[in-house]
């Protein structure tokens, strides 16, 4: 029963964005709320000025509703499934915001660096709190043994920085058409079996919601998109999938299987501090997708070939996990 509801999750998430894109492009169009490109970034991007962006709101709200309605009917309302909508929304939230100031006062780059951090810092002391005083496993597990590591209060510097770390990470991959919505099914379809596979089936479900989500905004956000997710849906999906591994115990695993995002911040921080130490860049510019850019890969080429990458990084995690 649970199995047919795990698909039936997906598809009601991938219907429900599908449905409500058509109806919020053109309302983030009328209130003009379009894209501002960098002028540093590549200057092929200059032509995306103006679409819509904010759309991870239609992200937001398919795998919530989904959420709720599907956890209700296969599942039970839990603790595990409120701390992963919070999340959720209060790193949203915070993507909003920074969406809101970008678009509507004119200021491309949003919140500043240190009013986002201290956002993102905010949300997850309050889900260090909720998680803690539910009883929740303070350890730290090796993937693929049973061996682990008791951190008590050490764990929540552990969790504050994977929530923040991870957020930002997923952020910075969401720089061309399609390929966050599509390394994110990836990444939550690994976990999504994962936990299935642990016996959080709350959390499965919650996981395959996202899929069905972001597939189903994938449909008008791929090549050439026709909307943007914005830091409304990096952000909320950066915080969605580290509370997944940390609810799920595999908070090392998110490492592996979120490795494509891994890479984009490692570009990010050897390309800063190599600049910063010898003048010298290492990549023609980061994050890394930028890179192949401006190395004379189309975008749709560095798109794909990041999916691809994201689904070795996937089974990879998935191999260690149950295999190993």
């Amino acid at each position: 029963m649970l199995e047919q509801g795990l698909f039936i999750t997906i598809g009601l998430a991938f219907l429900i964005a599908v449905a409500l894109s058509p109806i919020f492009i053109p309302f983030l169009r009328r209130l003009k709320f379009g894209q501002s490109i960098r002028e540093e970034g590549p200057k092929s991007h200059q032509k995306k000025t103006g679409t819509p962006t904010m759309g991870g709101i239609v992200i937001f709200l398919s795998l919530m509703i989904t959420t709720i309605l599907m956890v209700a009917k296969f599942g039970k309302l839990n603790t595990e499934t409120y701390l992963l909508l919070f999340v959720t929304f209060g790193y949203g939230l915070i993507g909003f915001l920074d969406d809101f100031i970008k678009v509507v006062m004119k200021r491309n780059l949003g919140l500043t660096s240190k009013q986002k951090l201290v956002g993102q810092i905010a949300i997850a002391i309050v889900f260090f709190l909720f998680y803690k005083m539910y009883g929740f496993a303070t350890d730290l597990r090796i993937p693929g043994t049973d061996i682990s590591i008791e951190l008590s209060w050490g764990y929540f510097i552990f969790i504050l920085f994977l929530l923040v770390g991870s957020s930002n990470a997923v952020n910075l991959t969401d720089g061309l058409d399609g390929l966050l919505a599509g390394t994110s099914a990836i990444a939550f379809g690994a976990f999504a079996m994962l936990a299935y596979y642990l016996g959080h089936y709350e959390v499965a479900i919650f996981c395959m919601a996202v899929v069905g989500a972001v597939l189903g905004f994938l449909v008008f956000n791929a090549h050439p998109a026709k909307v943007f997710m914005g830091d409304t849906g990096s952000l909320a999906l950066g915080g969605a999938i580290a509370a997944v591994a940390i609810l799920t115990k595999l908070e090392l695993l998110l490492a592996i299987i979120g490795g494509v995002f891994a890479l984009e911040t490692l570009s990010v921080i050897i390309q800063v501090i190599s600049f910063k130490t010898t003048g010298k860049r290492v990549f023609k510019m980061s994050p890394l997708h930028h890179h192949y850019e401006l190395s004379g890969w189309s975008e749709w080429r560095v798109v794909v070939t990041f999916w691809f990458v994201g689904l070795l990084f996937a089974m990879l995690g998935i191999y260690i996990e149950v295999w190993m």
